[in-house]
């Protein structure tokens, strides 16, 4: 019986010799590069470098003037800009390059370092404008690319993906910055104040700060809260915010006094001092007490405390709920406006 034979007697066929024609560089983009390469070139004419002059008085030398940079981006095409709080912070001279090369003077509309936002404007031919998005509408996992101009007349481009939403990062004023976007698109020096855009070239949020030692993480203020903020700042120059004059830290509370008010929080805020004249003092409030309710809302900590404080308080008569040695005790307090920084 004839065996069956695995090997061909056909010989192989020489492979072609016809030269391959290289395809064009725009069939070799991915979609996602193609995605970041369309952002990129549509943000970008609204992205600029911010040169800033500040006032130092050193030992030796006396008085010197140092210099910073950071990014921000137009959102009118009349010439407000978007940045960072700690870019323009204490500046004395603000300079802008656009990416055609243009270099004007700024001037600051408006500052609010509890959210690290900071309005500037320029005077300039009609510019070209970033459109805002919602950050709302933000998922976990999608498209993020941040864009900065670090060197003003040449951006820079990193992406990544939206790592977390509704993130807290404590601002250089020791409030909290609320609904923070998480991602992992590097936020390279210079970047700071640069928007963040989605896939359609809509800004998302505002990059504001890197964890050094963890690589990888980059934080945006929402853009929602830069809505706010910038219409604001432009309108008043400055974020109305509540104060009744506190100074206090973090307490546990005892577990028996937690249980016998049956109370919803198990810590709340230690008075340790009241400001003279403020409202804290005017209501009656006392260096042991343990602030645990505000306005019929429960306060754990200072950062709750913060968060009832806004604008909407200002003025209203309201209520503060505290623990005083075992008493449980409701005084009346009316929130002030925060008074300007002196100096």
């Amino acid at each position: 019986m004839p065996r069956l034979s695995l090997v061909s007697n056909e010989r192989p066929t020489p492979e072609s010799t016809t030269p391959v024609t290289p395809l064009p560089d725009g069939s070799l983009l991915d979609a996602y590069s193609q995605a970041v390469t369309r952002v990129a070139e549509q943000v970008s004419p609204a992205v600029v470098n911010i040169e800033v002059y500040q006032q130092r008085r050193t030992p030796r030398r006396g008085v010197q003037e140092g210099r910073g940079n950071g990014s921000g981006f137009v959102i009118t095409p009349d010439g407000y800009i978007l940045t960072n709080s700690h870019v323009v912070s204490g500046a004395t001279r603000i300079e802008v390059s656009l990416p055609d090369g243009t270099r004007t003077t700024a001037e600051l509309i408006g500052d609010d370092p509890d959210t690290d936002l900071a309005v500037i404007r320029i005077h300039a031919a009609p510019l070209s404008a970033v459109r805002l998005g919602d950050s709302a509408q933000v998922k976990v996992g999608q498209l993020a690319i941040a864009i900065g101009n670090p060197y003003g007349f040449q951006t820079t481009v990193t992406a990544g993906v939206v790592s977390a939403l509704g993130r807290s990062f404590r601002s250089r004023s020791g409030r909290l910055i609320d609904n923070v976007l998480q991602t992992d698109a590097a936020l390279n020096p210079g970047n700071s104040g640069g928007p963040l855009v989605n896939s359609r070239g809509e800004v998302i949020g505002v990059n504001t700060a890197v964890i050094l030692p963890a690589q990888g993480i980059c934080f945006a203020t929402a853009v929602n809260t830069a809505k706010f903020v910038a219409a604001q700042l432009i309108k008043e120059g400055k974020i109305r915010r509540g104060y009744i004059g506190v100074q206090g830290q973090n307490t546990l509370l005892h577990r028996r006094l937690v249980r016998f008010y049956d109370l919803p929080v198990e810590s709340g805020v230690l008075v340790i001092a009241c400001e003279p004249n403020s409202p804290a003092q005017r209501s009656g409030l006392q260096q042991g007490d343990v602030i645990i309710g505000f306005a019929e809302a429960t306060i754990a900590s200072i950062d709750d405390l913060h968060r009832q404080l806004t604008e909407q308080q200002i003025g209203v008569p309201s209520s503060i709920t505290l623990i005083r040695g075992t008493e449980k005790l409701t005084l009346a307090i009316t929130a002030a406006e925060v008074p300007p920084v002196q100096g």
